[in-house]
């Protein structure tokens, strides 16, 4: 047994089932702030710092990877359906907000940037390992392949 299938056999045997109230939440929260990116999309461009040497349709493919990966993780969060896959689209731009919410000169503000990103990162990481718990599509779905068997 590999590594990462132990890693996924640990995380199945051990996730609560109230962490999916958790992972649901996630899940909503991230479509929430995916919807708040588009209707200000121009205050996401301007987040980007101008000492990043991106072309703007390099700022532009990112802004919408942004967004799209949001959006769509979310929904597959929310639902339970390749949670894994989900939380590895979010985890390279929650690390860019944890970076850029840390060179804003705001850090020890309440309810700071970082702090949000950081939590967020923190429970992306950690279904990452655990993946889905019995009320996701996933469980649904492989508990219909049991029963065919």
């Amino acid at each position: 047994m590999t590594l990462i299938q132990r890693i996924e056999f640990w995380g199945e045997k051990h996730h609560p089932a109230w962490m999916d109230i958790v992972r649901i939440g996630l899940g909503i929260f991230l479509i929430f702030k995916g919807v708040q990116f588009i209707n200000n999309y121009n205050t996401l461009m301007d987040l980007m710092p101008d000492w990043m040497s991106f072309s703007s349709f390099m700022t532009i493919l990112i802004g919408h990877y942004i967004v799209g990966a949001h959006i769509l993780g979310g929904v597959l969060i929310t639902l339970g359906l390749l949670t894994r896959a989900a939380c590895l689209m979010q985890i390279p731009i929650l690390l860019g907000a944890v970076f850029f919410a840390g060179m804003s000169g705001n850090v020890l503000h309440p309810f700071s940037n970082l702090l949000l990103a950081i939590v967020v990162l923190l429970l992306l990481i950690y279904f990452l390992v655990a993946s889905n718990g019995p009320w996701s599509l996933d469980a649904i779905h492989a508990g219909e392949e049991e029963k065919k068997r």
